[in-house]
């Protein structure tokens, strides 16, 4: 009985791990049939139309006859981010590796919700601060800093976005108002260095804006398929930044305009 409970979780990560790697196929092909998505993982066909469909259920893929495709910009606006996390998720890690050796001990930095910020705070539990000050309003960060007795967690209220875990809203305006930050680490839904940075929700937007502000130093991070991408709400022109991290496979004459802008670029 004991052996059966033990082995639940890891089967679980199997799970989580081979529809992860379903969504990467997808997205690097631009589609995948059912029989070569259970040769590549050495399941049943069965297995995989029952991930694809799991996966459709929550717009990680598009569903098509034998097979999938990759969800459309339009749809990907504004997804849960369980989902955003599965998406580039190496090419994220790497960001994140590369924004966590930026910060400084005894700094005050503010984490922005997101599937790549996200990753800079695992980077943070791996690395030996002796005083470091974290604000932020995304649940999730909060929660993956909350056992580090030498990192201060300061978490702004707010009204809850469900597909984000972040805390938006004037209340969360208010409390960002009263700090002041080294550096922060900003994700981005969409980069289009003429219409700026953007995301899909316009009190996100907002408190974005307002994050900028309060900051000595406002540094970018995401994966290059946001590049040329454009949401709903402006959060601010690109000659804000102060640094962009995003990764290898981004369109040279996208880098080649946010320098022109002013901006560091940091590919990696």
């Amino acid at each position: 009985m004991n052996e059966a409970r033990a082995s639940a979780p890891s089967q679980r990560l199997l799970v989580e791990e081979r529809r992860r790697l379903i969504v990467e196929y997808v997205e690097c092909n631009g589609r995948a049939t059912v029989e070569e998505l259970a040769a590549r993982f050495g399941t049943s066909s069965v297995t995989i139309r029952n991930d694809l469909e799991t996966l459709a259920r929550n717009a990680a893929i598009a569903r098509s006859h034998g097979g999938a495709l990759p969800v459309t910009q339009a749809t990907a606006n504004d997804i849960p981010l369980n989902i955003k996390e599965t998406r580039s998720h190496a090419q994220k890690v790497r960001i994140g590796h590369a924004a966590a050796k930026m910060i400084r001990e005894g700094e005050t930095i503010i984490l922005d919700s997101g599937s790549t910020t996200v990753e800079i705070a695992r980077q943070i539990r791996q690395m030996k601060f002796e005083s470091l000050t974290v604000v932020t309003n995304a649940l999730n960060i909060a929660l993956e800093l909350s056992t580090l007795p030498h990192v201060r967690v300061m978490m702004l209220g707010g009204m809850l976005r469900h597909t984000s875990y972040s805390l938006v809203g004037p209340d969360a305006e208010q409390a960002l108002s009263r700090i002041s930050a080294d550096r922060l680490f900003l994700g981005v839904d969409g980069l289009d260095p003429v219409v700026g940075v953007t995301t899909p929700d316009p009190l996100e937007a907002s408190l974005n804006a307002l994050m900028i502000r309060v900051s000595r130093e406002t540094v970018a991070v995401f994966d290059a398929s946001k590049l040329g991408q454009r949401s709903l709400s402006v959060i601010t022109p690109v000659q804000t930044l102060n640094t962009v991290i995003t990764d290898s496979s981004a369109a040279p004459e996208m880098v080649e305009a946010l320098q022109e802008a002013g901006v560091q670029v940091m590919l990696v």
